[in-house]
C-alpha cells in the first residue's frame, strides 16, 4: 500500500494528480466529477496553489507509462521526483488513489461538519461521491484562486489578507485596508462556479454577516473552471442585483441512548 498523502509535499501532490489522470484517463475524470481535462487542470491546479499547466505537464510526463491515446513526453526521460511517485503509486487502483486525492483536496471544515458528506464520500461508488466532491473541490479552487489574484482586484489590491476559512465566522477572508480607509476591515466570501453561470448557496451565517456588514461585505464569484477561470466582485451582495431565495430544510439528527445500571 502506498504511503499516506499527509507525507507528501506540495509538488508530490501535483504529480499524484497527474499520475491519476494519466493512468485512469476519462474514468479518472468521472471519478473526481470533471467533464474535461481542462476543467481538471484548472480546478486541481488552483486547489493545490499551482498552475493548471503544471498538472497537465505531470500527466503528459507520466503518459508513456500507462495505456492511453496520448503520446505524452515519450522522447524525454522521466524526472527523478516523478519516478519516485510513479514507483510508489503506479499499482494503486482507481478508488484508493481517487480517495487519496480527495483527501487532500476536499476542505476539512466541510467534510468534518457535514455528516452526510462524510457518509457519501466514504462510499466506493464514484457517482454519488462525485457530486459532493465536485462542488467542494471547486469551492476550494475558488478560494485558492482568490489568494493568488486578489492583488489584481482594485477593491483589495493594497489590503492585507487574513485567511478566515477555518474560523466559521461567515466569510472566507478578512481584508485589512492600508491608508486612510474609514473601515477597519472588509469581509470577503468566495463562491466557485464550474461554468459561466450556475447556482450559489450562502449559509444562514454568511447571509446574516452580509446583511450586517453591508458595504463592508464582498462576494467574489470565481467562474468558468471548465474553460478559463475569471472573477466577479460584488459589494453588499444582499442589496445587489442578485436575487437570493430562502430555502428551508428539515434536518433529522439521530442520537443513541442507553440505560445504565451500575
Amino acid at each position: 500500500m502506498a504511503a499516506s498523502s499527509q507525507k507528501m509535499n506540495h509538488r508530490d501532490r501535483q504529480i499524484l494528480c497527474g499520475l491519476f489522470l494519466s493512468k485512469f484517463d476519462k474514468k479518472g475524470l468521472q471519478y473526481l466529477g470533471f467533464n474535461s481535462f481542462t476543467e481538471a487542470f484548472n480546478t486541481l491546479g488552483y486547489s493545490l496553489n499551482a498552475k493548471p499547466a503544471s498538472i497537465k505537464n505531470y500527466r503528459d510526463e507520466l503518459d508513456p507509462f500507462f495505456p492511453n491515446a496520448r503520446m505524452g513526453w515519450h522522447k524525454r526521460s522521466i524526472r527523478e521526483h516523478c519516478q519516485r511517485i510513479l514507483d510508489e503509486y503506479k499499482t494503486v487502483d482507481l478508488v484508493d488513489l481517487g480517495e487519496i486525492i480527495k483527501g487532500f483536496l476536499l476542505p476539512a471544515r466541510e467534510t468534518d461538519s457535514m455528516p452526510e458528506v462524510k457518509r457519501v464520500l466514504s462510499l466506493h461508488d464514484p457517482e454519488p461521491s462525485a457530486s459532493f466532491a465536485k462542488r467542494l473541490i471547486t469551492g476550494k479552487a475558488a478560494e485558492s484562486y482568490f489568494m493568488t489574484h486578489y492583488k489584481d482586484m482594485a477593491e483589495f489590491a493594497t489590503a492585507q489578507l487574513t485567511d478566515t476559512t477555518e474560523w466559521g465566522c461567515g466569510f472566507d477572508f478578512k481584508m485589512t485596508p492600508h491608508g486612510n480607509d474609514p473601515h477597519p476591515f472588509y469581509a470577503v466570501e468566495i463562491k466557485g462556479l464550474r461554468g459561466r453561470s450556475g447556482q450559489i448557496q450562502m449559509t444562514d451565517l454568511e447571509f446574516e454577516m452580509a446583511e450586517a456588514l453591508r458595504e463592508r461585505y464582498f462576494l467574489v464569484l470565481v467562474c468558468n473552471f471548465i474553460e478559463a477561470p475569471f472573477h466577479n466582485v460584488i459589494n453588499n451582495p444582499t442589496k445587489s442585483a442578485i436575487q437570493f431565495k430562502q430555502v428551508k430544510r428539515k434536518e433529522i439528527k439521530l442520537s443513541w441512548t442507553a440505560n445504565i445500571n451500575v
